[in-house]
């Protein structure tokens, strides 16, 4: 279409003297505009605005197709805004958009930071514990704040986390004319009035945070006591060797702390977890909020073999719990070609299983033995535990 019927706006706090001549022949022609109360204000929208609706969906947009129809969106309409979601649902010719500086971009520049080396959360809509796998010692961090309130919360949650040294900056309508940039620290937090639209930039300090090497401490999961411990989840992780972008089949996942390092170990991964006992699948969901990555690990209750079909198309397969000769097959069947599969054994029954699916499937074998250094009588010993082998292949 060389006419769209659709313009998604970017607009920035003071109003319509910051927009384009696009934008501003857009908001002229159209029949209906669609934004939050504060938006449709600032352009003086009229008996042509409309609400978001609440909670937010883009239907009553796709409704007006063939009318002139505007959105207003905050700063860049691509970044934690509505441009993605309509880009979705319509094809490129009904659409165009004209973005504007995002509030990203204007509080980067009254921080004087490089964005390129700054975190960017919108968390209107999102837990505080999406930060919790960048939240280092020294980090620096800009979130979209729902509200004002929201940025007391959020220095109670960096106080509790052990970040309450942090330095906050409160910024409040940026580029416009109600702008207020405040100072203060997470611990000492002591604001009453702060309004929205509001961004709050983070300095990160005194915890030092998540270590990013594989084999996190046991100590971090929820557990019941059947999880992958450290040092064999490090090898399972390098073996599972995730991608950004990768999926995870974790079958038969326990805890799930198999799932939360491959989700963690790089942008954009996803794991699927299935695991049979309802209380188990329940830590798994706990601990994959703990972790912050909740959006990107979703758990299953039922035996896993009757699950498969259910699942998003994998990039590798940990087999925790279950596995025999004929389920990792039903597994070769039911996934693409280079995909990775990983399993683990304890028992010698299990252990035969993995040397029957190498002689099969082909792979590797990996035998793990550890032991840790501990009390004997007034000196100290090794304390051995149980070998584990392990099997590695692709399909």
């Amino acid at each position: 279409m060389s006419d769209p019927w659709l313009t998604i706006v970017g607009l920035g706090e003071d109003g319509p003297a910051g927009l384009p001549e696009a934008s501003r022949a857009a908001l002229s022609a159209a029949d209906v505009i669609f934004g939050g109360p504060r938006h449709l204000a600032l352009v003086n929208a009229g008996a042509r605005g409309r609400d978001w609706p609440v909670p937010f969906k883009i239907d009553p947009v796709l409704a007006e197709a063939g009318r002139k129809v505007v959105v207003l969106a905050s700063g860049d309409p691509f970044w934690f805004g509505a441009g993605g979601s309509l880009a979705q649902a319509l094809p490129p010719g009904e659409w165009t958009c004209h973005p504007a500086p995002s509030t990203f971009s204007h509080s980067a520049a009254r921080m004087g930071w490089r964005i390129e080396e700054t975190f960017c959360f919108g968390l209107h809509a999102a837990p505080f514990e999406r930060l919790r796998p960048v939240l280092t010692r020294g980090q620096r961090l800009i979130c979209l704040m729902r509200d004002g309130a929201a940025v007391g919360h959020m220095a109670d949650w960096l106080t509790k986390a052990g970040f309450g040294p942090s330095t906050l900056t409160v910024l409040e309508a940026l580029g416009g004319p109600r702008e207020r940039v405040r100072k203060t620290s997470a611990e000492g937090f002591a604001l009453t009035d702060v309004t929205h639209p509001v961004a709050l930039a983070i300095e990160a300090a005194g915890a030092r945070g998540l270590s990013r090497a594989s084999g996190l401490a046991d100590d971090l999961f929820e557990t019941d006591g059947v999880m992958t411990k450290r040092p064999v989840r490090a090898l399972t992780l390098s073996a599972l060797a995730p991608r950004p972008g990768e999926v995870l089949w974790d079958l038969g996942a326990g805890s799930g702390s198999i799932s939360v390092e491959w989700c963690l170990a790089a942008p954009g991964t996803r794991a699927q977890a299935v695991e049979a006992r309802a209380d188990r699948a329940a830590i798994v969901g706990r601990n994959a909020r703990s972790f912050g990555i909740d959006h990107r690990l979703t758990v299953t209750t039922g035996e896993w073999r009757e699950m498969l079909g259910s699942l998003a198309v994998p990039d590798a397969v940990f087999i925790g719990g279950g596995a025999d000769l004929a389920g990792i097959e039903t597994i070769f069947h039911a996934v693409p070609e280079a995909t990775r599969i990983v399993a683990n054994a304890v028992t010698l029954e299990s252990e035969a299983v993995l040397v029957a699916a190498q002689d099969r499937f082909g792979g590797t074998l990996l035998r793990i033995d550890l032991a840790m250094a501990g009390p004997l009588g007034q000196l100290r010993g090794w304390n051995h535990a149980r070998p584990v082998v392990q099997w590695s292949a692709e399909t």
